[in-house]
């Protein structure tokens, strides 16, 4: 049985739909994400689930427990849900300690040992007494979570929780907070717009938009696997290529006849190859295009980015089509200089051409 399950929750606010039919279920210790580009919803399905809004349709269930439904809402106290808020939420005039321990009901030596042994664990140790001005952004999220994980809760709601974080310690925070859930075996879901973030810490994520999930999948599996256009447009980076499939089911394109494994753009969970003569929209990642002198197949330079390590080039085809390429950053190309590449796919995704017109 799932810790969390939603089936087709909607919410409204006045006549405007915010959150549309959408349905996940989160197992006991797994890390779920929504991510998705702001006004999507994402934030209030997290209210949802943890009963400070009541869905107009649909129903939340906790452990097979209905807890939400147009009919009734549990209270979120009786839910045993966490919750970290973005801007943490820390009480000014308790200390650290005072924080960690407010959601414990006893106040005993053994919820003291209780709160040293979660500040050890998001590595606090010793600034028990501090307050919470005292602290680095950094540290006042990790008292933020240990005083979200004292009561012990069924499930852990992070609301953008390393938005206010530079890009260095939000990447190390992350990885961080991911262990520390691993290690409590604590159920969560996070909430973000940062796909690097989701994929650093989620088991599951769900892209959404306009109030729907379009894709609730391992991070490989949305990066190398989407399901709708969408999806493969926001996640990751990545460019399209007209194509035509060919009578033996490869892909005619500009660069080629694209080999490997094809799949097509899904429709409620399924996926049907296209006929041949069908016009698709290949997407092509930077690491499907590898920089090759020796190719005769030639692309223009119109732009480039240094990552250290690689070189980010945007490349036009003789069509004038772009496409993007990884190539290492002892390669460094002058803008507007013509290099050889050639394509190194062995998964290839295709939407139909008219799935454009439906973004």
């Amino acid at each position: 049985m799932p810790l969390l399950t939603l089936e087709s929750v909607r919410h409204a606010y006045g006549g405007h739909t915010v959150v549309d039919r959408l349905s996940l279920s989160l197992q006991e210790g797994e890390i779920g994400c929504l991510l998705g580009a702001s006004g999507c919803g994402k934030t209030t399905v997290l209210r949802l689930i943890a009963g400070f809004e009541r869905p107009t349709a649909g129903r939340i269930l906790l452990r097979g427990t209905v807890v939400a439904d147009p009919a009734g809402n549990v209270p979120p106290e009786k839910r045993r849900i966490g919750m970290v808020f973005q801007d943490y939420a820390l009480f000014p005039h308790l200390t650290v300690a005072g924080n960690v321990a407010f959601g414990l009901r006893e106040k005993s030596a053994l919820a003291r040992r209780q709160v040293d042994e979660l500040l050890e664990l998001v590595g606090l140790s010793g600034l028990g007494g501090k307050y919470p001005h005292e602290l680095s952004g950094g540290q006042q999220q990790r008292v933020a979570l240990a005083r979200a994980l004292a009561p012990r809760p069924h499930l852990l709601l992070l609301d953008e929780p390393f938005s206010n974080l530079d890009v260095e310690l939000r990447e190390r925070l992350s990885l961080e907070v991911r262990a520390i859930l691993k290690e409590t075996g604590t159920a969560a879901i996070l909430v973000t717009h940062d796909q690097h973030e989701a994929f650093a810490v989620a088991d599951q994520v769900g892209v959404m938009h306009e109030g729907r999930i379009e894709q609730w999948d391992t991070p490989w599996n949305l990066y190398h696997r989407p399901a709708t256009r969408h999806v493969a447009d926001f996640v990751g980076e990545g460019a399209f290529l007209p194509g035509r499939i060919a009578p033996d089911g490869r892909i005619e394109t500009e660069v080629g006849t694209l080999n490997g494994l094809l799949s097509t753009e899904c429709d409620g969970g399924s996926c049907a190859l296209l006929p041949a003569g069908s016009t698709v929209e290949v997407l092509l990642r930077p690491d499907d295009v590898v920089h090759d002198d020796t190719s005769s197949l030639k692309a223009e330079i119109v732009a480039k980015a240094f990552r250290g390590a690689e070189f980010l080039y945007t490349l036009k085809l003789a069509s004038g089509a772009r496409v993007l390429s990884l190539v290492p950053s002892h390669h460094d190309h002058a803008i507007g200089e013509r290099i050889g590449i050639r394509l190194d796919t062995e998964h290839v995704v295709a939407f139909r051409h008219d799935s454009l017109a439906r973004r």
